[in-house]
């Protein structure tokens, strides 16, 4: 029972951190920071991510490895819609890219991350439910 309830409350975390990378994200959008924006608002993604996959058993140390099970695990499965696989790879290559690539300026950054945060919007509650949570209040209100 122990293991069991290590990795629930691991689980948690996870989806804390998500709430909370999700309404930094807001912050930075509403500052005009959208590089940051757009890291924090992947990281909302990364997180909840890494909570369905946990609960599944999967455990990852590297973002492409968490990339790879969700297109493996819950794209091919049918358990998610594509959409959402291409979106985590949307969010994934910007996020590199403004925290990699030097002189990034993101064009239309705005429609960018707003497009962007209507697809994290929906991810906290998609992960909530995934990952087996009835508590749907993480701060997920990007």
């Amino acid at each position: 029972m122990k293991d069991e309830e290590t990795r629930n409350a691991a689980i948690e975390y996870w989806l804390e951190k998500a709430g909370e990378s999700l309404n930094s994200a807001r912050s930075e959008q509403k500052a005009g920071r959208f590089v940051f924006a757009i890291n924090r608002a992947y990281y909302g993604c990364f997180y909840s991510a890494s909570a369905v996959l946990l609960k599944r058993g999967e455990k990852f140390s590297k973002h492409s490895g968490v990339r790879a099970a969700i297109h493996r695990s819950l794209v091919k499965t049918g358990e998610i819609n594509t959409r959402w696989g291409k979106f985590y790879d949307l969010i994934f290559n910007s996020r590199q890219r403004g925290d990699y690539q030097e002189l990034v300026v993101f064009s239309n950054a705005y429609d960018r991350y707003n497009r962007l945060s209507r697809g994290c919007r929906s991810i906290s509650p998609v992960a909530h439910h995934l990952a087996g949570c009835n508590d749907n209040n993480h701060g997920n209100s990007i």
